[in-house]
């Protein structure tokens, strides 16, 4: 990976970005399970495309690898920030088989994504991937 730094920047936006929009729609977590849920998993899908292709940007070697490797540390970002907050110690009281089948799953589509970018760009197929503010059409 290019830069450790900016990479783990990135990730605590990873984290960020998501958590933000769980608070603010988490009074539908209740009441519309399903739907807080999906809201959820569309964001931290959509999260990992922008910043994948902000990240891959500046990636000039084994761009494959590389996406690998930084959504791993994403993965990883996310996880360890959520533990203290979720976990049994924390105020939501979740076990940690019960954090990784309702969060940490989501989570897990992170390096999926990141990887995906990077094989697309490597291939030449994503046009976008390149250069993040270019549109993948036409």
């Amino acid at each position: 990976m290019r830069s450790l730094g900016r990479s783990l920047g990135l990730g605590v936006l990873m984290w960020l970005i998501p958590f933000v929009v769980a608070f603010i729609s988490f009074p539908l977590r209740g009441p519309a399970r399903p739907l807080f849920e999906s809201i959820m998993a569309v964001t931290v899908t959509g999260s990992a495309v922008v910043l994948g292709l902000a990240w891959l940007g500046r990636v000039e070697r084994r761009p494959v690898r590389d996406g690998f490797l930084v959504g791993i540390l994403w993965f990883a970002v996310c996880i360890l920030i959520d533990a203290p907050l979720m976990l049994a110690g924390g105020p939501m009281h979740m076990s940690f088989a019960d954090y990784m089948a309702d969060i940490g799953l989501t989570y897990a589509g992170i390096p999926l994504v990141t990887t995906g970018l990077a094989a697309a760009r490597s291939a030449g197929t994503a046009r976008g991937a390149a250069a993040p503010s270019a549109t993948a059409a036409g």
